[in-house]
């Protein structure tokens, strides 16, 4: 009877080690920093559409309630006209009535240079009032399939009058 309680937490003890032992050797770690321009104003360069915002009766200084769908460029420099290595597609929400706090879903789809073809899922709060952020980084497809990680965000510029921003991104990844 000793010897099946000893087997039993010998047993225990060795699937806790499998679970908390480190991802297999192959796990690759990548960092990268890419500039997003969030392009609001009119014309042939905007890339930010207002799908939905809440009635005039709910109005905050916020923009509480507002559904913002992007498909914004994602650049190697802080400069709109550096060179493009993606796109950030999907939506943001203003999601603070008090505060500018967005909820954000969006995949970074790479379309040059050694991420060609991959890409990753954002999703999460972006409290964009402060001066560093961090968002996870829950998935990813090609050279980040099975990603996980986060960025930090630090807003570049940003321009009050059209709601134009340019933010730095630094990932952190790790993925298969």
């Amino acid at each position: 009877m000793a010897s099946s309680t000893a087997l039993s937490c010998l047993a225990t003890l060795l699937l806790l080690a499998a679970a908390a032992a480190p991802a297999s050797a192959a796990e690759k770690e990548t960092r990268l920093r890419v500039y997003w321009h969030d392009v609001v104003s009119g014309g042939p360069n905007a890339r930010v559409v207002q799908v939905a915002q809440a009635p005039s009766s709910n109005a905050s200084a916020t923009g509480f309630g507002t559904v913002l769908v992007i498909d914004d460029p994602l650049t190697e420099g802080p400069n709109l006209t550096s060179r493009l290595l993606g796109r950030a597609q999907g939506i943001y929400v203003s999601a603070g009535k008090d505060s500018l706090s967005l909820l954000m879903a969006m995949n970074f789809v790479f379309v040059d240079g050694a991420y060609n073809g991959s890409s990753i899922a954002i999703i999460g709060p972006n409290q964009a009032d402060r001066a560093v952020r961090e968002m996870p980084v829950v998935g990813g497809t090609g050279i980040f399939r099975f990603a996980r990680g986060y960025c930090q965000l630090r807003t570049h510029w940003f321009d009050a009058k059209t709601g134009d921003a340019t933010v730095e991104y630094k990932i952190h990844l790790r993925h298969d």
